[in-house]
Parts: C-alpha cells; sequence; structure tokens
C-alpha cells in the first residue's frame, strides 16, 4: 500500500479546511457544525503532519468524542498512510485517560488491571450496596443515592 501524497489528499479540501490541514504549529481546535468535514480534516492533518512534516506517530495525539469517530478517524488514516497508522493514540477522551493510567500505574503502586465503571455501572454497584444492607429501595433509590456520592465527591 503507498502513502498518499500531500497533492492527492489536499486536492479534496475546500480552503479553509487545507488551511486547517497545512497549519503545522502547535495543537489545533476544529470548531464547525455535524457534516462539515472535521473528522476530514483532522485525519488529513495527521497524515500531513507525518508524511510532509516528518512527524513520529507516537508524536500525535487525536482525541474524540466518540468510539465511532475515533474508529473512523483510524480508517481513514489507515486508507491515507498505510500499516504505520496503527502506531497513533487516536482515542476517545476516556480510553486515552485509561491508557495513560494503566501505563503510569505502576508508578503510583497500583496494578494495571483496574477497572473503570461507568455511571450504569456505578449505579448498579450503588444498587447492589444497597440491596445488600437491605434497604428500602423506594425510600434509597440507587440513582438519588449516586447522584448525593457524586456531588460529595465534586465539592
Amino acid at each position: 500500500m503507498s502513502v498518499a501524497s500531500p497533492e492527492s489528499y489536499l486536492a479534496d479540501l475546500n480552503p479553509a479546511q487545507r488551511e486547517a490541514v497545512l497549519e503545522t504549529e502547535g495543537p489545533l481546535l476544529v470548531i464547525a457544525g455535524a457534516g462539515s468535514g472535521k473528522t476530514r480534516v483532522l485525519t488529513h492533518r495527521v497524515g500531513h503532519l507525518i508524511t510532509a512534516c516528518g512527524v513520529k506517530t507516537n508524536e500525535i495525539l487525536a482525541i474524540t468524542f466518540t468510539n465511532k469517530a475515533a474508529n473512523e478517524m483510524k480508517e481513514r488514516l489507515e486508507d491515507l498512510l498505510g500499516p504505520s497508522a496503527r502506531g497513533l493514540w487516536i482515542l476517545t477522551f476516556h480510553a486515552a485517560c485509561g491508557r495513560i493510567l494503566r501505563r503510569e500505574a505502576p508508578r503510583l503502586g497500583y496494578r494495571t488491571n483496574f477497572t473503570i465503571y461507568d455511571q450504569a455501572d456505578q449505579i448498579r454497584l450503588t444498587k447492589a450496596c444497597l440491596e445488600e444492607l437491605e434497604r428500602d429501595p423506594k425510600r434509597f433509590v440507587p440513582r438519588g443515592i449516586h447522584a448525593q456520592i457524586s456531588t460529595a465527591k465534586n465539592n
């Protein structure tokens, strides 16, 4: 598989998108509406940094909000760059933070095989604790107890 040339991947961009892709100094925040080509701009910029600017794949972190967007970016970059794209960190905020925590956990004296609970997991755990304590679920609503715990943690 050959790596795309700048001419080929810049050709399908409008002027504003091309400007964002070619801006290579420092971080870039792309704000635009749905369907406006944000993912295309970000993937093309990553590709440009690697192919035209000599940036190494392990020097790039691309963060998205959803797994769908992260997977789409990975696929597009594999199409653009070939197998070298597999070394890129293209993750959601949660996945990136989880990966960093697992990598650094031993430095802090923690094991790497921890589990991160999402909100649904947390509410299920709260419900299980209330059941074990034999609390009336009508009086002690798991979602409400969870909300109180969350408020206490954030204050």
